[in-house]
């Protein structure tokens, strides 16, 4: 599994102009799957981001996880993060799981964030969406769990 984390102060994603989902301080998460991924990795992300201590704390240091500031997640599903662009000029995608067990893949991500008692809102699975976010800070991270 493969995730891009970014802190923002805000963030929605749109399909064909309606916003499907919204967040305001929090962390937008590009999520990506292998078919390797399961249950393991499913769980170590999610309790890799409930955990993240990256909000500042009344001294600016980054020492607050999402919980304590009152964030929330938007989460977008990504199979582009699974790209080899090694060879040629196009990338390959074949690392990537199968869409129909990326979905579920993703689902179960999806309740395991919420399950974590985060607020959790989404784009849609294999649709073309738009994703508007406004950065907290230059605060990305790739995170991954093989």
């Amino acid at each position: 599994m493969r995730v891009v984390l970014q802190r923002v102060s805000r963030a929605a994603v749109r399909i064909d102009g309606q916003t499907v989902g919204a967040i305001g301080r929090g962390f937008v998460v590009l999520a990506g799957f292998a078919p390797a991924d399961g249950e393991d990795a499913l769980a170590w992300m999610a309790d890799k981001i409930a955990g993240l201590r990256i909000f500042a704390d009344a001294e600016g240091k980054m020492n607050l996880p999402l919980a304590e500031v009152g964030g929330a997640v938007l989460v977008i599903s990504q199979f582009t993060l699974y790209g080899d662009a090694a060879k040629g000029r196009r990338p390959s995608f074949m690392g990537a799981a199968p869409p129909l067990e990326a979905e579920a893949l993703y689902d179960r991500f999806v309740a395991m964030l919420r399950e974590r008692s985060l607020a959790v809102e989404t784009g849609r699975f294999g649709a073309m969406m738009d994703v508007e976010l406004v950065n907290d800070g230059p605060v990305t991270l790739i995170l991954e769990k093989a």
